[in-house]
């Protein structure tokens, strides 16, 4: 069995190291000696290397350790991907960019011939990410006022006309929130492959409409029996469907050549998150289920490192040293390759991975955590134990 991995590209900045918190990588901080992008020049003024130049950076090294393509996110505090995703697309060969977009806040009809030029002009590259949003004041930024499952709803209806109008002219349908009539692409348009779908969310809702419409169903990293039970259920939906489910993880590492000092990174970084960061890890009000999940994992007033280990390997304080997801994994070369095969022997089929700083991570994850993968040689299970 194939396992696809894609690598996480930061668009929103990035930090040089997990030990401290400062996106000292880009223009996302203010301009200084230490930023990669934009740099000063001898004089002190801003060298012209964009942060685009610096994402170009990532892509190109996540390409040539063996990564299929990269997740491009989308926040309120970043650049669009669209945008971003095809001029990545013009600095690699292979890379497939994953545009990560909340489908409700397009036409699915421009949607579809945006994505089948996409296609057309990059030789197929197009992966999606579907998101539905969190609902709160992080939804209402968008202008977006919708109920967590009408949201679930409207996504439903947007990817049964994304998929209608990509077959061909005549396409008509009457939903409760799209409307089309004999809708189409052009042929040249409609003959470009469907971009694959990676869907994520952890509600009944989100598992309805995964089962239905995505080639990838996505969660964040959980504990593992969790995350196990979530898979059954979403590949048990889908075969009701009669159709067939892959699942995926998004997950952080900090994978060091000794266990000793992966620990020893995350033990930096955690004393020296203050107590406004603190503050901003707990999160807020949410309507998602996925994301109520992961504040289970945030004992946020914990004083030791140590007191977020949920598991062997797994450690729940991610968010208090970068944005995003709580858990992920820690340990020698050898034991997170370990933890990555029991998450594909759990039911994983593709990957999401990502490390701090996002360069210099992608070439040692890949060149030294996913050769290991597969092997059951006795020195690798006892260092996973």
């Amino acid at each position: 069995m194939t396992i696809d991995f894609y690598w996480r590209l930061p668009t929103h900045g990035c930090h040089s190291s997990l030990r401290h918190g400062g996106y000292d990588r880009g223009d996302w901080s203010p301009l200084g000696t230490h930023n990669v992008a934009p740099g000063l020049d001898r004089q002190g003024r801003d060298d012209g290397f964009r942060y685009i130049d610096h994402l170009a950076e990532i892509a190109r090294a996540a390409e040539s350790a063996g990564f299929i393509g990269g997740l491009i996110p989308s926040f309120p505090n970043t650049d669009d991907p669209w945008v971003i995703s095809p001029l990545l697309a013009r600095a690699t060969r292979t890379f497939r960019f994953m545009i990560a977009f909340q489908p409700g806040f397009l036409n699915p009809v421009h949607a579809a011939r945006l994505s089948a030029s996409l296609q057309r002009a990059t030789g197929g590259r197009t992966v999606f990410n579907i998101i539905t949003g969190g609902g709160g004041p992080a939804q209402l930024w968008w202008g977006d006022s919708f109920s967590h499952d009408d949201r679930y709803g409207r996504t439903t209806e947007f990817l049964d006309v994304f998929k209608g109008v990509w077959k061909g002219e005549g396409f008509t349908y009457d939903g409760r929130f799209y409307q089309v009539r004999d809708g189409g692409l052009s042929p040249l348009l409609s003959a470009e492959d469907l971009p694959e779908i990676w869907f994520s969310g952890s509600s009944d809702a989100a598992l309805q409409s995964a089962a239905k419409h995505a080639d990838h169903y996505l969660s964040w990293l959980e504990p593992f029996d969790q995350l196990t039970d979530k898979f059954a259920r979403v590949k048990e939906r889908t075969a009701a469907l009669g159709g067939e489910q892959k699942c995926a993880v998004r997950v952080d590492l900090v994978a060091r050549a000794t266990e000793e000092e992966a620990w020893r990174d995350i033990k930096l970084g955690f004393e020296n998150v203050d107590e406004a960061r603190r503050r901003q890890s707990r999160g807020g009000p949410t309507d998602s289920v996925g994301a109520a999940r992961q504040q289970a994992l945030r004992p946020s007033e914990a004083r030791r490192y140590e007191d977020l280990i949920v598991a062997p390997n797994l450690w729940g304080g991610f968010n208090l040293l970068r944005g995003g997801p709580a858990l992920g994994i820690v340990g020698s070369y050898e034991q997170c390759a370990a933890r990555l095969d029991e998450l594909i022997a759990r039911g994983a089929d593709a990957f999401i991975l990502a490390g701090t700083p996002h360069l210099e991570e992608a070439y040692r994850v890949g060149e030294e955590v996913l050769p290991l993968l597969g092997r059951e040689a006795p020195a690798l299970l006892r260092a996973a134990e």
